[in-house]
């Protein structure tokens, strides 16, 4: 009835454990990865085999090789590779459009699941953000740095990993939110989301999504009814 599976290939135990590396973070998106020569000696294997396994991650999406520079990660996974060629095609209401329904649910699913340690990790990169934007030279490096970590801190609290490998898939090159909340950051409105980290303190998902749908709105607002491109100078 079932046939014997044929053994994995010495150049799909590589590819495995390079995906790996990128997947648990060791090659950070945007990185070159190590010199052939240094991987070859690491891995124990011939330059034949580590470029084959080179090529299947390049194939989908996880590498891209420029000439004369190296390789490079471009994105964390399978599915963040496919997404965020997707994404390129998006415009920024669309995006912010997502993002609402993704903040929604991962806050009303943050108030029931969170936890004290969870809250902390609010907290901390909430004061961050504020912080980043209270002096006098804003730091704005350190504010999307914080602001995505508050962010991220709310999608973990869900204890929804489906949700959190989409959020993380979707905005780990565009970070919409940021850019947005950069260009209203002057108004000091709402630096660091206190109102959506007291709601779910409460535990009260109403008062939580209601918090996400006020800051959205205001993001949208300066997109409302344009098309603008992501990436408008990607090819399609």
């Amino acid at each position: 009835m079932f046939e014997k599976l044929e053994k994995q290939t010495l150049s799909g135990r590589v590819y495995d454990r390079l995906e790996t590396l990128i997947k648990e973070g060791s090659w950070e998106i945007g990185s070159r990865i190590p010199r052939e020569a240094d991987l070859m000696q690491h891995l124990g294997v011939s330059r034949n085999t580590l470029r084959e396994a080179i090529r299947g991650l390049v194939q989908v999406g996880l590498l891209e090789t420029r000439q004369g520079d190296g390789t490079f990660v471009t994105a964390s996974s399978e599915l963040s590779a496919i997404l965020n060629k997707r994404m390129r095609r998006s415009s920024v209401q669309e995006a912010l459009e997502v993002q609402h329904a993704l903040d929604r649910e991962a806050a009303v699913l943050a108030c029931e699941h969170r936890t004290e340690e969870d809250l902390q990790r609010m907290e901390h990169f909430s004061a961050q953000c504020q912080e980043a934007l209270g002096g006098e030279a804003e730091d704005h490096d350190l504010f999307k740095r914080a602001d995505w970590n508050l962010h991220g801190a709310v999608i973990a609290a869900s204890r929804n990993s489906l949700l959190a490998d989409l959020y993380e898939s979707l905005f780990e090159k565009l970070q919409i939110s940021i850019e947005v909340n950069r260009s209203i950051a002057g108004s000091r409105y709402e630096v660091g989301h206190p109102e959506l980290i007291a709601a779910i303190r409460a535990r009260d998902a109403k008062r939580a999504a209601q918090a996400v749908d006020d800051y959205i709105a205001r993001f949208k607002a300066p997109h409302e009814r344009k098309t603008d491109a992501l990436h408008p100078h990607d090819p399609q």
